[in-house]
């Protein structure tokens, strides 16, 4: 029998291996990583087509109505976070798809918003600019 097909979509910064339990499923999915985004419907079908599982980082691909309609081997779609947006529940809920989400960090938001306040106060991306094209931080 067949090993069911994940795909985990979208994942620009490389860190879905590092960030599952994927040891624990060794042997029991064929797992594939795609580390770049589809914007054209036709090409993400095919894309997807052969998957049974896909994984969602967060809403960088929509599963509206139509898209779900052509990809009748999904059979689960999990998004990163417990909700998501771009995700067409009742058409995935009619279609056979069972939508379900992961953990997530409640304090990533307050974190990243500081870390932009402080990047903004303190002119963090003027400064690393200098110095990547050979200048010096200019003291403020």
């Amino acid at each position: 029998m067949p090993l069911p097909r994940v795909a985990v979509l979208d994942d620009y910064q490389d860190c879905a291996r590092a960030s599952g339990p994927w040891k624990r499923l060794d042997g029991r999915i064929d797992l594939e990583i795609f580390t770049d985004h589809l914007v054209d419907d036709d090409a993400l079908v095919a894309r997807l087509e052969p998957f049974d599982v896909g994984v969602a980082m967060r809403e960088r691909t929509p599963f509206g109505r139509a898209r779900l309609e052509r990809l009748p081997k999904l059979r689960l779609l999990i998004t990163t976070g417990m909700g998501n947006a771009a995700i067409d529940l009742a058409a995935a809920r009619e279609l056979g798809v069972i939508v379900s989400g992961t953990g997530m960090a409640m304090e990533a938001t307050p974190e990243l918003t500081w870390g932009l306040i402080l990047a903004l106060t303190r002119h963090i991306s003027e400064e690393d600019r200098n110095i990547r094209a050979g200048g010096s931080a200019k003291v403020r």
